[in-house]
């Protein structure tokens, strides 16, 4: 991540008057068994995208709130990433997209054991969402029913 001095100028002024939102922590749910038997799914915000599917929206006002499912078989480095931002350096996610989306790690913690399994479908996002509302509201009630409906235990954030 960059310090906000090596930042275009636009986007340190940009950063200094947003109006964060706060939003109240949300509460943990205690993992009831042993990591070795769960089931875990990625969610990413870096705006990875499988071939052929549509690329994220870089023009929708306050950010596309949409997401894309990402199949367990992926090919990793096959997915195209369409993150907007220019506040990070996309050099490295261009090398290797298990740096925004571990799924080939994730597959060898579950061949090695430590995890149960790997949830079928993952999920990304386009990070840099300024306009929160839709995607609080609507989107991330349905990527939360998909995690539900695939038994997922764990999920785990990757931020971009």
């Amino acid at each position: 991540m960059a310090a906000i001095e090596e930042l275009p100028l636009w986007l340190r002024a940009t950063l200094r008057v947003y109006p964060w939102r706060r939003i109240d922590p949300v509460p943990l749910a205690r993992l009831d068994k042993p990591m070795a038997r769960c089931r875990v799914a990625l969610v990413t915000t870096a705006g990875l995208v499988p071939p052929g599917e549509p690329s994220f929206d870089e023009h929708l006002q306050g950010g596309d709130f949409s997401f894309r499912i990402i199949s367990a078989r992926s090919d990793v480095q096959s997915l195209g990433e369409f993150h907007r931002s220019e506040a990070f350096d996309h050099a490295g996610i261009a090398l290797d997209k298990n740096l925004a989306l571990p799924l080939d790690p994730l597959r060898e913690l579950a061949g090695g054991g430590e995890i149960g399994e790997i949830a079928p479908r993952h999920l990304s996002f386009m990070g840099s969402i300024t306009a929160p509302g839709r995607l609080v509201r609507r989107t991330a009630p349905e990527a939360a029913d998909i995690l539900v409906e695939d038994h997922v235990d764990v999920a785990l954030l990757v931020p971009v």
